[in-house]
């Protein structure tokens, strides 16, 4: 289960969580952070480090960003 990275991160985009991932699956977008959905390892290193909280387990993304799965998957099929 990736995580991905929601709608407080636009026009943030702290690092703080990529300085943590060890396999380098955070990549910068435009306005925001995304997180390759087939790179990540599930190891939630980034999570507490962002000082937002704009990341969560794809499974639990609250309702209010759902969307945001689809965008994080999207952003990597460009």
């Amino acid at each position: 289960m990736p995580y991905i990275i929601a709608e407080p991160c636009v026009n943030v985009k702290d690092k703080a969580c990529v300085e943590v991932c060890p396999v380098d699956c955070i990549y910068e977008g435009e306005t925001m952070l995304y997180i390759h959905p087939d790179e990540c390892i599930d190891c939630g290193l980034c999570q507490p480090e962002c000082p937002v909280d704009a990341i969560f387990p794809e499974d639990e993304t609250p309702e209010q960003w759902k969307e945001y799965i689809q965008i994080n998957a999207d952003f990597f099929k460009k």
